[in-house]
């Protein structure tokens, strides 16, 4: 449904921050329900502040596409760091799993815990608790991510009757029987997460699914320490509690589920669980390291920056791609305050990985003087060496490119011409007047500010939006 770029957001006074980027699909972008959830995921999962959840900082739109724009965390999604585990034929630490999923279960507790902006609750429901959802740091803190199916309180897109959301195998059966669900559908899903992490196993398989339906309605779940002699019965007593098939019998809480399962286990060091993400992913963390390093490297970009912005500006000795596997594309620009999109993308990346793809914008303008045009654009006075081929009007130019995020207490600036890949909405900013130059007996013209362009952008929706006029 969405891609997951890796950006940066570049700010005045050496202000700078990676973020990643997800981009809704060309092919969803134009179906009102896809654009009804994504734009629901955004509201729904900036309601939750806490360190177990990835943190949704802007979403803006621009032209046709839609951007979310969140927080960057280096590290590695649950599901392939078990895919590993099960390939090398080993398992995570008991204690070690036990606390990936103990914070996984806190960030679940603040998202059913939250409230609107009258303080009234959400009900939120995740429903989509599962490995891919969870992203395990190398700092060693788990984070619970994409809420674009979440059940809440005056969302504004809902399940039609008969509509089932969610993966399968991580599906309590009142979900599955089409009835109504609440917070202790996520507690379920938890516990499946539980059991496969602890076993590096699959719980729930079959070669269809009307398998896997009959497995989750009709057997018994089977105690983790069959797989793992030495684990304590306390830990399979919450197992098998957190997935009764009758939700009252089940935690009521996924808070009352963290505490049983940090008194059974015991709680790993932060420290450690990152040491274990960088020894089954290490290869896979140092690749992405590397590309963001690469891309923070451009130090000189920030020199162009007069307000928050996410700078793009393709460099002749562009990156390649994260996994060579998939070839760049070459996009054509037209000169005239076109950005330059460097579009890189990385196959087979989710958007529980949330760190895959470099971006880089470079806002652009033709014809003129020296002082800002009311339109929010951003350029150099004298061009940096790495970009200044790519100052002219553009040619074509190989990928690697991104939208960016704001921070809340001051707009953003976007801008973008239309990607080949992917769906996503930037915003605009007041224009920003830069201090005077001392000129020479020579005058300088400034362009005509357009009509209508302070602001340069309307707000729809609560989402801002460039006026043609001003672009």
């Amino acid at each position: 449904m969405a891609t997951v770029h890796f950006g940066r957001l570049l700010g005045p006074v050496g202000f700078s921050r990676t973020v990643a980027i997800k981009r809704l699909h060309p092919q969803y972008a134009k179906d009102p329900d896809f654009v009804s959830m994504f734009l629901d995921e955004a509201r729904l999962a900036a309601r939750v502040q806490h360190p177990n959840v990835v943190s949704t900082l802007d979403v803006v739109a621009l032209g046709d596409e839609l951007f979310l724009v969140l927080e960057y965390v280096e590290g590695e999604a649950l599901a392939r760091l078990l895919r590993a585990c099960r390939t090398a034929g080993t398992r995570l630490p008991p204690r070690a799993a036990a606390t990936i999923i103990t914070g996984s279960l806190y960030g679940l507790h603040a998202a059913h815990e939250a409230k609107n902006e009258r303080g009234e609750p959400l009900q939120l429901v995740h429903r989509d608790v599962s490995p891919q959802n969870l992203l395990v740091g190398v700092d060693g803190v788990t984070r619970v991510l994409d809420f674009g199916i979440a059940k809440a309180v005056g969302r504004a897109q809902v399940t039609r009757e008969g509509q089932i959301k969610g993966k399968l195998s991580y599906m309590p059966p009142e979900q599955i029987n089409g009835a109504d669900v609440d917070r202790r559908a996520d507690v379920y899903a938890a516990g499946v997460v539980l059991w496969e992490a602890l076993t590096a196993q699959r719980l729930f398989e079959g070669e269809n699914d009307g398998q896997v339906l009959s497995k989750i309605l009709k057997s018994d779940i089977p105690k983790p320490s069959l797989v793992i002699p030495d684990l304590p019965p306390t830990v399979d007593a919450i197992v098998l509690k957190s997935m009764h098939k009758d939700p009252n019998k089940r935690f009521g809480t996924a808070w009352e589920m963290a505490v049983a399962l940090e008194e059974a286990l015991g709680v790993e060091t932060p420290r450690r669980v990152g040491e274990i993400v960088h020894d089954i992913a290490d290869e896979a963390i140092a690749r992405r390291s590397a590309r963001r390093k690469q891309l923070e490297s451009y130090q000189d970009l920030s020199a162009m920056v007069t307000a928050s912005s996410v700078l793009a500006a393709p460099h002749p000795n562009a990156p390649t791609p994260i996994d060579p596997g998939r070839d760049e594309k070459t996009i054509k620009r037209k000169p005239p305050r076109s950005i330059l999109l460097a579009l890189a993308i990385m196959a087979g990346l989710g958007a529980a990985t949330a760190l895959a793809l470099v971006a880089f914008v470079e806002w652009q303008k033709s014809s003129q003087g020296a002082e800002a045009a009311p339109n929010p654009t951003v350029g150099p006075a004298t061009p940096p060496a790495a970009s200044a081929a790519e100052l002219a009007p553009p040619k074509d130019v190989t990928p690697e490119a991104s939208p960016p995020p704001a921070p809340s207490h001051s707009p953003s600036q976007i801008a973008s011409t239309p990607l080949p890949t992917a769906t996503v909405a930037p915003t605009a900013v007041p224009p920003v007047r830069p201090p005077p130059v001392a000129t020479t007996s020579q005058k300088t013209t400034t362009p005509p500010p357009a009509k209508d362009c302070e602001p340069p952008y309307v707000i729809v929706d609560g989402i801002r939006k460039l006026k043609p006029q001003c672009i």
